[in-house]
């Protein structure tokens, strides 16, 4: 599934960092270029106040909500995996309608077990679109058996997406940066 070229990214984060913040931010610099970006991240992670999993999809602004609310109390996961998945298909029909790269909002447990927003990644990278996904930092080893270890690992900033895309995207006018990091995708290359 995955392959060489390294256009598939990592954008690690640790617990005080803020990957949805990064992500906006570069999705919209793209998109103020002509690029389009589809997707789907986070809003409102680290608001104490906002008790939900809502996201935006990049590619119209609609928000989506992605939680259940299961009553006061409730210890169980408040992901509502129906939302997740109807989110899904609506950037895999982007995806569809045309795109420069692709944005996963989080490497969750849905995810790891191979559900969740997983399909994606195939689609693009099958496609040839490059895809970047926010990784947490404890769960990185997991990442990489996910991906057969065959991705970038971006820290989380700005700088670091700016020049993996500059990278792996046709249009860098043929200007390689130095690399963020060395990877087994960049001694094989």
């Amino acid at each position: 599934m995955f392959d060489s070229q390294c256009d598939l990214a990592a954008l690690v984060y640790e617990t005080d960092q803020e990957p949805d913040t990064v992500l906006h931010d570069f999705s919209a610099g793209l998109a103020s270029q002509g690029i389009r970006a589809v997707g789907l991240v986070q809003l409102g992670h680290r608001e104490l106040d906002v008790p939900r999993l809502n996201a935006v999809m990049l590619h119209s602004g609609e928000q989506v909500r992605l939680f259940q609310d299961l009553g006061p109390g409730a210890k169980g996961c408040k992901l509502d995996v129906g939302q997740l998945l109807d989110a899904g298909m609506r950037v895999a029909d982007a995806i569809d309608a045309g795109a420069d790269l692709v944005i996963i909002n989080r490497f969750g447990k849905q995810e790891r077990e191979g559900k969740g927003l997983s399909y994606l990644i195939e689609r693009a990278l099958s496609g040839d679109i490059p895809v970047v996904i926010a990784v947490p930092a404890h769960r990185f080893d997991e990442w990489i058996a996910f991906a057969g270890g065959m991705s970038v690992r971006l820290p989380c900033s700005r700088d670091a997406l700016d020049a993996w895309w500059l990278k792996v995207s046709s249009n860098g006018g043929g200007v390689v940066p130095e690399p963020v990091q060395q990877t087994f995708c960049a001694a094989v290359k």
